[in-house]
């Protein structure tokens, strides 16, 4: 099965102070979903735009890389046949039904390192 990075796009962090109850409820349940489903593999929510940091060449500066109207929030990673069914999966992320929405895109390597427990 190959891997797919699925990008979830918002206006701040995926968990930010403006998402509603029910908006917080509908991100659980579609990553039950998935989990369930057996196709998630990994996935991470980031913290708010206000603590990125950026560095291009030399130079740091605080806030994201690009501004724009939407940044990445977060991302999960799935496992489909064909790009055809990751974008069926993606496409049910309820971020879709509020004006924002996700980018999916192969995944050419990865590797996660187990958490170090001290």
């Amino acid at each position: 099965m190959a891997q797919y990075a699925v990008l979830i796009y918002a206006a701040d962090a995926a968990h930010g102070d403006n998402a509603s109850p029910e908006e917080l409820e509908g991100h659980e349940r579609h990553a039950r979903e998935l989990e369930e489903a057996g196709c998630m593999t990994a996935a991470f929510a980031l913290e708010s735009i206000a603590t990125a940091t950026s560095i291009r060449g030399d130079a740091v500066t605080d806030g994201p890389f690009l501004e724009g109207k939407e940044v990445v929030a977060g991302f999960h990673i799935i496992e489909a046949p064909d790009l055809d069914e990751a974008l069926r999966i993606a496409g049910r992320n309820p971020v879709t039904q509020y004006g924002v929405g996700v980018e999916v895109r192969p995944v050419a390597g990865s590797f996660v390192r187990e958490p170090v427990t001290r």
